[in-house]
Formats: C-alpha cells, sequence, structure tokens
C-alpha cells in the first residue's frame, strides 16, 4: 500500500504566542473545550504512552476524566499491563490529536496514584454495566475466551443484586502532572506552529519550535 500522495490542504488560523495562557493546563482546557464544541467523538481521548521494566514502550488510547490544577486524570485497572509499567517507571506522555481542527498536544511528566476516596467518589458516577465491568475483567490477563468473561459479569452482577456496587481496591484513578507541555496547529505547506511549555520551579517557560 502506497500512501505518499495521501495529502489534504490545510487552512487554519495560525497559532500565535500572544493567544497562548501563561499555564499550559489553562491553555489545554481551552483547546480541549473547542473540541468537544465542535463535535468530536470521544474528545477526551488520548494516547498514553509507558515504558515497561525491559524498556519497551507501550502505547494505548485511554479517557481523560477530568483536569485539575496540577495535572490530567484516569481510571483504569491497577493490575493492568499500563499500570505494571507505571509502578516501574512513573515518566509517561500523553498524546491527544484533533484531526478536524488540525491540533495535537504532546504531554510528557510523571504520575501518580489518586487516593482511595477520591477513586470511590469517581467510580459512583460510573454507569453500574461500568461498574460490573471493573470487577469482572482481570485486565491484561489471558482469557479462554470471551465466554468466560461473560461468565464472570454474571457472577458479579449476582453478588451485588440489589445493592450498590463498591470500587474495588485493584480500580483506580491516575494524575499525570506535567513538566513539558506542547501545543501543535497545522498549517498549510508544512509550516505548522509549535509552542512548548517547560516547567522551570513554579513557573513555565515558552518556546516555539520549527515545525
Amino acid at each position: 500500500m502506497d500512501l505518499s500522495e495521501l495529502r489534504h490542504h490545510i487552512i487554519n488560523t495560525p497559532l500565535t504566542r500572544a493567544q497562548l495562557e501563561a499555564d499550559p493546563i489553562q491553555q489545554f482546557e481551552h483547546w480541549q473545550q473547542q473540541a468537544i464544541d465542535t463535535g468530536f467523538f470521544q474528545a477526551n481521548a488520548m494516547t498514553l504512552a509507558t515504558v515497561d521494566p525491559h524498556g519497551h514502550p507501550q502505547a494505548r488510547i485511554v479517557l481523560l476524566k477530568e483536569i485539575t490544577t496540577n495535572g490530567f486524570r484516569f481510571y483504569t485497572n491497577y493490575d493492568s499491563s499500563k499500570a505494571q509499567a507505571i509502578a516501574d517507571n512513573d515518566c509517561v506522555a500523553l498524546l491527544f490529536y484533533w484531526d478536524k481542527l488540525e491540533r495535537q498536544v504532546r504531554i510528557e511528566g510523571t504520575i501518580a496514584k489518586l487516593d482511595a476516596q477520591t477513586n470511590q467518589a469517581y467510580f459512583t458516577t460510573r454507569p453500574r454495566d461500568s461498574q460490573v465491568s471493573a470487577w469482572a475483567s482481570p485486565q491484561s490477563e489471558v482469557i479462554k475466551d470471551q465466554h468466560t468473561l461473560l461468565d464472570r459479569v454474571t457472577q458479579i452482577e449476582q453478588h451485588f443484586t440489589d445493592q450498590d456496587i463498591p470500587c474495588p481496591s485493584f480500580w483506580g484513578g491516575y494524575e499525570v502532572t506535567p513538566q513539558r507541555v506542547e501545543f501543535w496547529q497545522g498549517q498549510a505547506g508544512r509550516l505548522h506552529n509549535r509552542f512548548v511549555y517547560i516547567r522551570e520551579a513554579k513557573t513555565w517557560r515558552i518556546d516555539q519550535l520549527a515545525p
């Protein structure tokens, strides 16, 4: 398959330094809201990149669930392959790409678990079938077949009949604290606009990068 001629013409408003917020999290919130308003399906989808104990990079899509003044939060199984990689190396990267806006955000930083109270508070907001699946799925483990998983779902549903489902101890959230955040705005002729925020003590330095 030859994809060398697969191109499209970009017409976008340039991104300038004067448009940027002093804090990259505030800038990200601005872009995230615009992606939501544009109508993206799962505009909060992001690629999470980790490195396993053998030094092998791994990447997968997860959903951003909260933006705080400190960073970016998502939730997962603490026994999953991503969690095992995080336990070995707390340096991670996030990537957002909104194609209709020709925008990309790259985030690099450190990651840490959220506390049990925060996990429980978020878990109660999830649909009941999602709560059941959190209990039923041994994420990243080999299973015999789909029927095995569905049988486990039935068992969990019966176990918690007519009662609230508590948050499993092996399930919860992480927060990524950024050290480097890059905003990329596509432009014609591949003269894209790139600005990177670098954390310096309690402030952020902003540099423009060549495309």
